[in-house]
């Protein structure tokens, strides 16, 4: 499993560094990072998922010249909230896995900011919410093309997945 999202995360955040050379706007850009995050919540509910989704996280900061850390920290962050919220609602259908997602690209955002301004006032917040909102909108979007992807990779190589393709 985490040889499979480990080349997934690196797909993604190649993917993901190209595209913010090509458009003007990087808010435009879907967080596939985390919505691998997202999916080990979803569907893989062990340490070793775990450690995967910090290891994205980890792979994140080192692409996005971010404080080291950061990003690891928030996707371990949304992969645990992820798998509480699956455990809650008692699904891990497309429905939770959508709402995880938007939740999870809002949470990073905001996690993003705050803690890279050292826990200023947030002033910039009004300014910062519509470009958020839109990347959460537009990764979401994104989010069954890629749970789609994992799902064939895991049954390509024979991993069980637990969720709504059981």
């Amino acid at each position: 499993m985490a040889a499979l999202f480990s080349f997934a995360a690196m797909v993604a955040l190649a993917v993901q560094t190209t595209l913010s050379g090509w458009l003007p706007v990087t808010f435009l850009i879907p967080n596939l990072a985390l919505i691998l995050a997202v999916n080990l919540g979803l569907r893989h509910r062990t340490v070793g998922a775990a450690l995967t989704a910090f290891a994205i996280g980890y792979a994140t900061d080192a692409f996005s010249g971010n404080q080291l850390g950061l990003y690891a920290l928030l996707f371990t962050l949304t992969f645990v909230l992820t798998n509480w919220f699956t455990r809650s609602v008692f699904s891990a259908g497309a429905g939770v896995g959508a709402i995880a997602v938007f939740g999870g690209v809002v949470f990073c955002d905001l996690g993003n900011y705050f803690i890279s301004s050292g826990w200023m006032s947030p002033a910039r917040l009004p300014v910062l919410m519509p470009a958020v909102l839109v990347q959460a909108a537009i990764t979401t979007v994104w989010a069954p093309v890629v749970f789609g992807l994992m799902w064939r990779g895991t049954r390509l190589i024979g991993l069980r997945q637990r969720g709504a393709h059981e």
